[in-house]
């Protein structure tokens, strides 16, 4: 594969620029809004906790 020409970065680096100003009101509202939220760290340690023992229970399967 060929690297991109000059031309093709530019147009590149542009629609990245774009879709950051686009997308920039709903990022400053997700970032107002998660100061003012309540933490919620069962809902993060909970799942975390079962996928790992899912990983331990798949690596015990296969040792012998």
């Amino acid at each position: 594969m060929e690297p991109l020409s000059t031309w093709e970065n530019v147009l590149l680096g542009a629609l990245a620029l774009l879709m950051i100003f686009w997308m920039k009101p709903g990022i400053k509202a997700a970032l107002e809004k998660s100061k003012t939220a309540k933490a919620d760290w069962p809902g993060l340690l909970m799942p975390l906790a079962l996928v790992v023992l899912f990983v331990l229970f798949l690596i015990a399967m296969v040792k012998p």
